[in-house]
């Protein structure tokens, strides 16, 4: 039998994870990360009318409008304190618009 001597070619170490073909760095995906989900303003805002206490006027899907302070938000929720009535729990979803009173 004729031996055939084969040898293991391995690249050299120590080339920095150059690309052996063309001496240039392995190319790595450059994508730009996506935008946060949540930018807080929606939150910010709702701090410095409650801080505040600006009255405001809340416009409803079915044309009502609501007019008092925020008291408190959750993530689906805005207690509303209005003077000389009682107090209600609006959901955002069922909210058109709302703005400063007076504005």
């Amino acid at each position: 039998m004729d031996s055939v001597n084969r040898r293991l070619i391995r690249p050299p170490l120590g080339n920095g994870g150059k690309d052996l073909k063309n001496g240039n760095a392995p190319r790595r995906n450059l994508k730009k990360p996506n935008p946060p989900d949540q930018t807080n303003a929606e939150n910010f805002y709702y701090v410095k009318q409650m801080q505040a206490k600006t009255p405001m006027v809340f416009v409803l899907h079915d044309g009502e409008t609501v007019r008092g302070t925020i008291e408190w938000y959750d993530r689906t929720c805005l207690k509303v304190n209005r003077d000389g009535e009682s107090n209600l729990l609006l959901y955002k979803s069922n909210i058109k618009y709302l703005f400063k009173e007076g504005h």
